[in-house]
This record gives structure tokens, C-alpha cells and sequence, in this order.
């Protein structure tokens, strides 16, 4: 046996059955000083070529994909394949808290759109004492059960207790009953003062509810939505929601008639905040995550890495 085969045996040995090189030795019948030369003579002639992959480097490759096909700055939350799904939605909540206050700065006004993703983000939000600051809820929560005042005001107490800030509470249904209540009641001057502040936040944070989550998305578990609610956002084929504004694959809220009696912002209006912060944990909302980057709502996305591969595949 010439020189390049017996380097290419104690190559596919070492390389691909991972056998040590005492056993190769063994095998092959020669001493472990002459392994080492065949190894060192399959890499230098190109027999063997190693290459060394790096977990950054290719979750930079994917943040690239997404934010050219997409138009958005890209965070992706490093994961293990054996994490579970709510220690997914912690640390990707972490991630999206730093991201916040690195926006937040005096005089900012912050939309936040209440939900367990919102609740995870609140939990980890570092301080940062500011002036001027708002903090402002962005969609009702109340329905025939609960006034969700308990719930909504508690993330947005943990975002006002961070920055400093003030807030401003939306106690309205998260959907009315009749689209002619809502009308009536957005000529209220107390309501017209917070959708005014709703059009001056310069920093949005929001989840999106899906049908299909892995983790059930509260406005879908919360009793909000009823039977015929949720046949009729089948039948117009909804995806998603953003603080309560349903949407299609394609982005589009119109001939939605859910959205008629909706306490969420129009997306125009979202749309005007220059810093867009959308957090995704889980591969099921993917859907719902496509209609909203159609939409144009994300300038941020801060995804989970598990997340992240599938967006791109």
C-alpha cells in the first residue's frame, strides 16, 4: 500500500469512525508515531480538510438572511435544542428588556401591547431613570369577565418603575361589542387623550397572538374571542393579531370585521414609531410573524435561534 492510501485509511479512521490512534495503530499494524505522520500527511496534502464552524458566525449568516429578504435589524437569542418553551420565551423576554432600554431615553413615549410575551419582557427590564418619560398601553383588556386592568397595569408599572416614567392606562374592552360603541366612545375626550399619546410613541414593544402558538397566546386563552369569533377569523384567514388587530399572511387588515370593534391602533399609526420592536420565542407564530414583517409593523425583531432557522427555511 503506497503512502496516500495508507493516509487516507488512518484518515477515514481518525476522521470519520472516530477510532483513537492507538487502536488505528493496532489495526493498520503500525507504531502511533507512524499514525500521526499518515494524519499529518492527509491534511497537508488535501486528503482531509477541517474546517472549523463557528455557532456565531452562522447565526450571523441567518440574522443576514432575514434582515436582507425583510428590511429589519435582527436579534437572534441563542438556544439549545433541549431548551423548553417557556425558558425560550425568558430568555428571548431578556434580550428584547435590553433592547428596549437601549431605545428609551428622556421624553420618550413607549407603546407596550399587553400579553405573556409582554409580561415575560417586563420581568427583565433593567432600570434606567429618565425624565419625561410615558409609558402608554396600546390596546384594551377588558372582556365580559375581567376588567384586565389587574393584568395590563402590572407590565405597564414594571415598565414605568424602570424608566421612571408615567402611564397611561387604556380601560376600555380589548374588543367591543358593537363597532358603533367604539365610534361613540373615540370621540370621548379622556379616550381621545390617550390615542394621542398612542400617536406619539417613538418606541413600540409587542408579541403576536396566534391561533396555532405553541405557548396559547392570551387574547386566544383569555376568553376574549369566542366560538364564532374565532370561525370567523378562520374564514377571513387570519394568521395573527397585533395588540388586537387581526391580519392575513399578506398583512392586510381590511374586510376583518373583528378589527371594526378593536381597541388596538391602526397599523398606520403604529407604523409611525421609529423604533418597532416585535418578540417572537417560538417557531408557531411564524405565520403570524410573516403577515406582521408584511405589514411593515417590525423595525426590530428579536427572535429565538430555534425561530430564526425556521423563518429562514
Amino acid at each position: 500500500m503506497d503512502k496516500a492510501a495508507e493516509a487516507l485509511r488512518a484518515a477515514q479512521l481518525y476522521y470519520v469512525q472516530g477510532a483513537g490512534m492507538a487502536a488505528i495503530a493496532d489495526e493498520m499494524r503500525i507504531s502511533r508515531s507512524s499514525v500521526s505522520r499518515l494524519l499529518a500527511y492527509a491534511r497537508d496534502s488535501g486528503l482531509v480538510e477541517i474546517t472549523v464552524h463557528s455557532p456565531q458566525e452562522d447565526r450571523d449568516q441567518v440574522a443576514g438572511r432575514i434582515a436582507h429578504t425583510y428590511g429589519v435589524r435582527v436579534h437572534i437569542v441563542p438556544t439549545a435544542s433541549h431548551v423548553n418553551a417557556a425558558e425560550r420565551l425568558d430568555r428571548t423576554a431578556r434580550s428584547a428588556a435590553r433592547l428596549v432600554a437601549l431605545h428609551t431615553d428622556t421624553n420618550t413615549v413607549i407603546g407596550v401591547a399587553w400579553g405573556a410575551t409582554l409580561s415575560a419582557v417586563s420581568r427583565h427590564l433593567p432600570k434606567k431613570p429618565l425624565h419625561g418619560t410615558r409609558v402608554v398601553q396600546l390596546n384594551g383588556a377588558a372582556n365580559e369577565s375581567t376588567s384586565g386592568v389587574p393584568y395590563s397595569s402590572s407590565i405597564l408599572q414594571a415598565f414605568a418603575e424602570a424608566f421612571g416614567a408615567t402611564v397611561d392606562l387604556f380601560p376600555v374592552p380589548a374588543l367591543f361589542d358593537d363597532p358603533d360603541t367604539k365610534r361613540a366612545m373615540w370621540r370621548e375626550r379622556a379616550v381621545r387623550s390617550v390615542l394621542d399619546v398612542q400617536a406619539r410613541a417613538s418606541v413600540v414593544i409587542f408579541g403576536l397572538g396566534s391561533p396555532r402558538a405553541e405557548v396559547p397566546s392570551h387574547v386566544y386563552a383569555g376568553e376574549y374571542l369566542s366560538p364564532r369569533d374565532l370561525a370567523e377569523l378562520a374564514k377571513r384567514g387570519v394568521v395573527g393579531d397585533c395588540a388586537t388587530v387581526f391580519f392575513r399572511a399578506d398583512g392586510s387588515t381590511d374586510d376583518i370585521p373583528l378589527n371594526e370593534r378593536s381597541s388596538g391602533p391602526s397599523f398606520e399609526t403604529l407604523r409611525t414609531a421609529a423604533h418597532r420592536i416585535c418578540v417572537i420565542s417560538s417557531g408557531s407564530k411564524l405565520a403570524a410573524l410573516r403577515g406582521a414583517l408584511a405589514a411593515d409593523l417590525v423595525t426590530d425583531l428579536v427572535i429565538e435561534e430555534s425561530a430564526a432557522r425556521m423563518l429562514v427555511r
